[in-house]
């Protein structure tokens, strides 16, 4: 039945050529969440969807953009890759809440409100202090609901995050993360924040990303389907999703400018040490094109069914980006 699925992964950055695309056809994905700018401002962000057109030209037999749910399902009955944008940051925004709307009527359909550090509208989950969403923040949240661009706040601060799901008039997502109570990590999420997300109808993507699974890249995809299991039991099974924050080939450099921007002169570890430097080493059951396939088989082991395996593939992101990104 997996063929059968709308399977969404909902967060990667990988490196984006025409190679990686046909792998993401051959795994069955029917739509990926890229991240189109991690610390980028307006004008770089608009580069940024000019390199992605021209990808969108020269492979138009493998992807699509998606600018609502309904792509979503055409990219599938057409045997493509549907891609929707989003950013890690509110730097495409710059200082200018008009900007909201017109980043929305280019395609990015989802926006974290702060990457790791103190952002204009909220704080980010490894700041010292966390003082909530800022002035600025509060009235960003209401012009995203406005224009239908979906707040994910994945790498934001407890205060932040529990102050977004209580603004926003409409569910927001942590796109991708993890539960603290299977690991205790800076960017992973308390009970509380879990709590209040699911049940104002917001969503979670599990991350694949080893530092911030148990056991890092020995994480088993039997601990990894038993943590999803468990959360289907607390949170409720339409809630929960997959957001593997994948960043297959790409070098170190890629890595350097998601961590330190242009902010640090200095090597940002984040939650870790140096050795915490470069890439983890992949998780040996999530490899290249079957990665979701494996989760499909594991989550049918925890004695899922085919309708709830289609929910956390793919069918929870589907109807919350189409009641997500909808204009108000």
């Amino acid at each position: 039945m997996y063929s059968d699925q709308i399977i969404i992964d909902g967060l990667q950055y990988c490196r984006w050529d025409r190679a990686y695309f046909e792998q993401l056809k051959a795994s069955g994905l029917s739509g990926v969440h890229v991240t189109l700018v991690y610390h980028e401002n307006a004008r770089e962000t608009l580069t940024r969807f000019a390199q992605w057109q021209r990808l969108f030209e020269l492979n138009s037999d493998l992807i699509m953009p998606v600018f609502d749910a309904d792509d979503l399902r055409i990219a599938k009955s057409q045997g493509r890759v549907g891609i929707f944008f989003g950013a890690q940051n509110c730097s495409p925004i710059d200082d200018e809440i008009g900007l909201i709307s017109v980043m929305r009527q280019l395609g990015l359909l989802i926006m974290q409100l702060t990457y790791n550090n103190q952002s204009l509208l909220a704080t980010g989950c490894y700041e010292q202090d966390d003082s909530g969403v800022t002035r600025f923040g509060k009235q960003a949240i209401e012009e995203m609901n406005r224009v239908g661009m979906i707040v994910d706040m994945s790498h934001s601060a407890e205060r932040s995050t529990l102050d977004a799901i209580e603004l926003s008039s409409r569910p927001i997502c942590i796109s991708h993360a993890n539960p603290s109570l299977f690991h205790q990590a800076l960017r992973n999420k308390s009970d509380a924040v879990l709590k209040a997300l699911t049940q104002r109808g917001g969503l979670l993507g599990f991350s694949l990303y080893p530092f911030h699974l148990p056991d890092g890249s020995q994480c088993t995809l039997d601990t990894f389907c038993s943590m999803i299991a468990d959360c289907a039991e607390r949170y409720g099974i339409d809630n929960l999703s997959i957001g593997s924050d994948l960043c297959q080939n790409q070098p170190q450099s890629v890595l350097d400018w998601m961590r330190n921007g242009r902010w640090s002169k200095a090597m940002d570890y984040g939650e870790g040490s140096a050795s915490n430097s470069g890439w983890p080493d992949a998780l040996p059951w999530f490899p290249d094109s079957s990665g979701f396939k494996n989760i499909y088989s594991g989550l049918i082991e925890k004695g899922f069914n085919e309708s709830e395996t289609a929910k956390i593939l793919g069918g929870n992101w589907l109807r919350f980006l189409k009641s997500g990104t909808q204009p108000a």
